[in-house]
């Protein structure tokens, strides 16, 4: 438990964040697949990527972890040895999905297994996927959802059509392993997906390794088979989301906040965050050294976020502070994620005394003032750091359970206290 109970917020601060979660896990990958030694630079240290470097040690790959986040890989050019034990992904459904994939590659059966929430997210979409393609995966609860087993082996490939209206994440698991196929994979997406700029992030990297993807918009993909990673150099950029959660300090406190090493070019999603601030009467300042957030008279707004479900807590929690009342669309995937993080975050803002209220595909909160409260995370990094800067503007608030940012930003409180003098 941790009390946020600042007595002076600094007018105006500058930070730091750490690399890309999401880039970090397919530069992994990718480097593990990769024909040799792969040098990542700033590479995220957290639980969920640890949770991806212990488990493709299992499956045969050499990394080894160096000072200043800097991850070595010694790829093994798309062959995989797994181990007899089962592997072990916690509550990281980056792991989950884009492993589930990869798995197929191994000589052998592979079974993946998560926490008790994992085995409630769906994954029978990329289930389905695969076994167009000859890959056998078995939900062994038989309900769609984690724990899986994949038997591996070498993957003909061929036309794919996969379902993305609940994760982008399928379509991104098939383009990783689609170079090793024998005879590469003609990829349709019959719904979705949503969260796209996760593609944009995916197709980068395969070209950073060397590998094209030919495509059409976001409806169909071809990757030519029997290709390789090249193995070299990667650096991380610094992650979008969390810088999302310091610029959403600057707008609910009035202040200005600099995020360093933040670029407006970048193809992570999270990053259009500060544009969104701005929409609600925030000032954004781009230069080529970070992204600044003047806070300003907040408003509220209506707006699509199926392509930033990471920041949808941050901007509820945003939408609390503001005048009027924020209607968000399109979130219903939100409901799988680490927690049901739409009625995680109406549950915490109606304690702040917020009306807050969400449907099947919207989350609506009105504006008003809210005070400080005892915030419940439910195991999710992503509402404990959100609540975290509502209670700077609110007076005060109690995170329980305030470990959970460790599964992508353990240094969150350290930062975080970089806002305000204590």
């Amino acid at each position: 438990m941790i009390e946020i109970n600042p007595h002076m917020i600094k007018d105006h601060c500058e930070v730091v964040v750490p690399g890309s979660k999401s880039y970090t896990h397919r530069i992994l990958i990718a480097s593990a697949l990769s024909d040799g030694r792969c040098r990542i630079e700033n590479a995220l240290i957290c639980e969920d990527t640890l949770l991806t470097v212990e488990a493709l040690r299992q499956l045969g790959i050499q990394i080894e972890e160096a000072s200043d986040n800097r991850l070595v890989v010694y790829g093994g050019s798309g062959l995989l040895r797994p181990q007899k034990d089962r592997i072990y992904l916690g509550n990281s459904g980056t792991s989950m999905r884009l492993l589930t994939a990869v798995a197929a590659l191994a000589e052998g059966t592979v079974t993946l297994i998560g926490s008790e929430r994992m085995a409630q997210r769906p994954i029978q979409a990329l289930i389905d996927a695969l076994a167009q393609i000859g890959v056998r995966v078995i939900s062994t609860n038989r309900n769609g959802c984690p724990p899986v087993e994949i038997e591996g082996n070498a993957v003909s490939g061929g036309a794919v059509a996969v379902n993305c209206r609940a994760s982008s994440q399928y379509l991104s698991a098939l383009l990783l392993i689609a170079p090793y196929t024998v005879k590469g994979l003609d990829i349709t997406v019959t719904e979705g997906p949503v969260s796209r700029p996760y593609v944009d992030m995916t197709v980068d990297v395969m070209a950073d390794f060397g590998v094209t993807v030919d495509r059409e918009s976001y409806d169909f993909f071809q990757v030519a088979g029997n290709q390789s990673y090249r193995a070299g150099e990667h650096v991380v950029e610094c992650d979008g989301s969390q810088a999302g959660y310091f610029w959403a300090a600057a707008a609910v406190c009035g202040i200005e906040v600099k995020v360093k090493g933040v670029s407006e070019a970048s193809h992570q999603g999270d990053v259009r965050f500060a544009k969104v601030l701005e929409s609600m009467g925030c000032k954004m300042i781009s230069r080529p050294d970070g992204i600044t957030i003047h806070g300003g008279n907040l408003r509220a707004i209506e707006i699509d976020m199926a392509d930033m479900p990471d920041m949808v807590p941050t901007l509820a929690m945003v939408a609390a502070f503001a005048a009027g009342t924020t209607v968000i669309r399109n979130v219903s995937h939100l409901k799988s994620k680490e927690s049901d993080r739409l009625t995680s975050v109406v549950n915490e803002l109606v304690k702040m005394g917020v009306d807050a209220r969400c449907s099947q595909d919207e989350l609506i909160v009105t504006g008003g003032r809210p005070h400080g409260a005892e915030i419940e995370t439910y195991g999710d990094h992503r509402i404990a750091m959100s609540f975290a800067v509502a209670g700077l503007a609110a007076g005060g608030a109690t995170i329980r359970g305030e470990s959970c940012v460790d599964k992508s930003f353990p240094r969150f409180w350290e930062v975080f206290k970089g806002l305000y003098e204590t």
